[in-house]
């Protein structure tokens, strides 16, 4: 194995981490608004980790490409659907938590 190899198995187990660690905000926090936070910025970094563990294993810039445009298109549903959600929540009068 190469250098390159070993950093893309390192690049894929941080995203790897991320979402999990995005999982466990959303089951673990106590209302919408944060679990949407914690998943949101958890998977946009996660899959930004993936996809460049992907990218340096990738065999041309077509496909390095492809997978910077997958995970644009994921941040930007990612960011209107949890802005969505929220405003809904909002607008049926769920509270934020508080202490």
């Amino acid at each position: 194995m190469t250098l390159s190899d070993y950093l893309s198995v390192l690049f894929l187990l941080a995203g790897a981490v991320f979402f999990l660690a995005g999982t466990v905000g959303l089951l673990r926090f106590p209302d919408v608004y944060t679990r949407l936070h914690a998943l949101t910025k958890a998977d946009n970094v996660g899959l930004g980790l993936i996809v460049i563990g992907l990218a340096m294993q990738a065999e041309s810039y077509a496909s390095v490409g492809k997978l910077l445009l997958i995970w644009l298109l994921v941040l930007l549903a990612g960011s209107s659907i949890s802005h969505l959600i929220a405003k809904k929540a909002l607008q049926k009068g769920v509270r934020m938590w508080r202490r």
